[in-house]
């Protein structure tokens, strides 16, 4: 026998194998055998027809089907014997069989590639630097009293502080009324900054049983070919019908209301609004967190080039679309495009593998491990939070899944600590990426 391994790239190799015949015959012979019984024969019983008979009917025909199952079957013995460690399924890539004489053939397989991972560390990333606006806050705390508004009836609206339930009738461009066109008990609240401006001016002083005409104008896009990247303004007529007025009480922000809405755990305004920021702040140092990550990451895979196992990406990209389908029905979506989603996001499934070799490698290098202390000491920090025994958290925390979690955690707070992070205002940095982005175009 002889064998070699070709080295295509750094994750797939190659074993290329020649055999004198004499070294896998009775392997042939046996295959053969075993396909002799399926075979039916005119005047033999099923599997009983002499293998002499069976040659003169099939020639070689049923020893190069069987070349392929002992090849197959002697490329897993290499596997074993050479210490290969092939990652998915091997592909069978050529075979050359003659009869008597030899067999050869060739094996692609994966292999987790040799890296020697670099700059990783010293590098230098931007990141938006989110921090909660008292404005931002004092939305929140608006919508919060909207929502609890109080609505009481009323003979007339006075402001934009009310409620009307309208009948609303189009009408063609000669003020007629069309057909099949009305929309009865519509409620719209006037203090609702989207609400069409000529309607809500239309509104003040009328009374239940008023009607009063207003338009409401609408870009769309031309359909002539001349002018297919131009807007034009359609404009539909309508007279609305007052069914119903209410005036809308704003909630104040009481000592009830506010541990109504917190379960008790808050009782003024004031700690209402400290709430919300910490709520706010909270929200936008997770999103830092993941852009920070994702922008490390995004640095170091393009400082670390290399082919990524094509089963490890085909894998991902399998999971991410069966993903991105259920998700899809979940919301509703009836025709999932396949062909779609593989075009893309085959490149985030590539992107994934290429990180997750890295991440590995970086454990390794830097030696991080989840130590037994670490782990007792989260339990027992939980424990007080949950009420679950410690012994209990313990064999959790110990799990495959969330070691590598833990793991995660300890490779990010690795690379924040040895990289240089730069804090900048989201707008200045948006502005900046658009002029980088534009540049590139």
């Amino acid at each position: 026998m002889e064998s070699k391994i070709n080295v295509i790239n750094e994750s797939l190799n190659e074993l290329e194998v020649s055999l004198e015949y004499a070294e896998i015959q009775s392997d042939i012979e046996k295959e053969v055998i075993k396909q002799s019984k399926k075979i039916q024969i005119q005047g033999f019983r099923k599997g009983k027809a002499p293998l002499s008979i069976l040659k003169k009917m099939y020639g070689d025909a049923l020893e190069h089907e069987a070349s392929e199952k002992v090849s197959n079957d002697h490329f897993w013995k290499q596997v074993k014997e050479q210490l290969l460690k092939p990652v998915g399924e091997p592909r069978l890539t050529a075979l050359d069989f003659k009869p008597g004489e030899k067999l050869s053939y060739k094996v692609q397989y994966d292999v987790l590639p040799s890296i020697e991972i670099k700059d990783y560390k010293d590098l230098s990333i931007e990141i938006p630097d989110f921090v909660a606006k008292d404005t931002e806050v004092d939305a929140e705390l608006d919508y919060i009293k909207k929502a609890n508004s109080e609505f009481v009836d009323a003979e007339v609206v006075e402001n934009k502080e009310y409620q009307v339930t309208l009948d609303l009738q189009r009408k063609d461009a000669d003020g007629k009324l069309i057909d099949g066109a009305k929309s009865e008990n519509i409620k719209i609240d006037l203090n609702n900054p989207n609400v069409n401006a000529d309607l809500a001016e239309k509104s003040m002083g009328k009374k239940v049983g008023d009607t009063f005409d207003f338009v409401f104008t609408d870009k769309v896009k031309v359909t002539d070919d001349e002018k297919q990247n131009e807007d034009a303004v359609e404009v539909f007529n309508y007279e609305a019908t007052v069914k119903g007025i209410k005036q809308i009480k704003t909630a104040e922000l009481t000592e009830e209301l506010v541990k109504k809405l917190t379960n008790d755990r808050l009782s003024s305004e004031a700690e209402l609004k400290e709430d919300i920021h910490k709520d706010l702040q909270n929200y936008y140092d997770q999103q830092t967190e993941s852009i920070t990550l994702k922008r490390l990451a995004d640095k170091i895979v393009a400082g670390n080039e290399f082919n990524p196992p094509h089963t490890l990406v085909h894998n991902m990209l399998h999971s991410m679309i069966e993903e991105e389908e259920a998700r899809s029905k979940k919301e509703g979506y009836k025709n999932f495009d396949h062909h779609e989603a593989h075009h893309r996001l085959e490149s985030s499934a590539e992107w994934a593998v290429k990180w997750y070799l890295l991440k590995v490698e970086i454990i390794k290098k830097e030696n991080l491990q989840v130590t037994d202390e670490e782990i007792q000491e989260l339990a027992n920090k939980d424990a007080e939070k949950t009420g679950i025994s410690v012994d209990k958290l313990i064999n959790y925390y110990k799990s495959e899944n969330y070691i590598e979690k833990l793991l995660d955690k300890k490779v990010f707070d690795f690379l924040k600590a040895n990289n240089n992070i730069i804090k900048v205002d989201p707008e200045e940095l948006s502005k900046k990426e658009k002029e980088a982005a534009n540049e590139k175009v």
